[in-house]
């Protein structure tokens, strides 16, 4: 299995945190944005179990975009053990975590299944993968890609 530090779309983040972001389309950014803009509200909110938090999503409509995203950002910290770096909204660097999340939702869009796996696996518990997965594809599903 390739390292992650060598996956062609991460490899430019690896040492640097700031690096642009690979082609990121504006439809993308947009829905980075929306993930940042998430993660400055979830900074003072509870964390939330992954487990339980899946288990309650079942909103629509538009309701459901600002549920998923945030219920994303708030247990991804958690199942990674480790602080998520998120950018301000706007700022055209992505961070290491950042550009994680953008691939993992380009993989979706593009049905790459193999992608996506090797995304999870290379950074989320087993135990949680499904639950991470799952909470991806909602986002993906409430921000289609054009």
């Amino acid at each position: 299995m390739m390292p992650l530090s060598q996956h062609p779309n991460l490899a430019d983040h690896v040492g640097n945190p700031l690096a642009p972001a690979p082609q990121m389309t504006g439809q993308e950014r947009s829905v980075l944005n929306s993930l940042r803009m998430a993660a400055m509200g979830c900074r003072v909110a509870a964390r939330t179990d992954l487990f339980e938090a899946c288990a309650l999503l079942t909103v629509e409509g538009e309701d459901a975009k600002r549920t998923f995203v945030d219920t994303f950002v708030r247990c991804l910290s958690a199942t990674l053990n480790k602080r998520i770096k998120w950018h301000s909204p706007g700022v055209t660097e992505t961070s290491f975590d950042e550009a994680w999340v953008m691939r993992c939702l380009t993989s979706i869009w593009e049905e790459d299944n193999s992608s996506l796996t090797f995304l999870l696996t290379s950074r989320v518990p087993l135990a949680d993968r499904r639950y991470i997965g799952f909470l991806l594809g909602r986002i993906s599903e409430q921000f289609p890609r054009n």
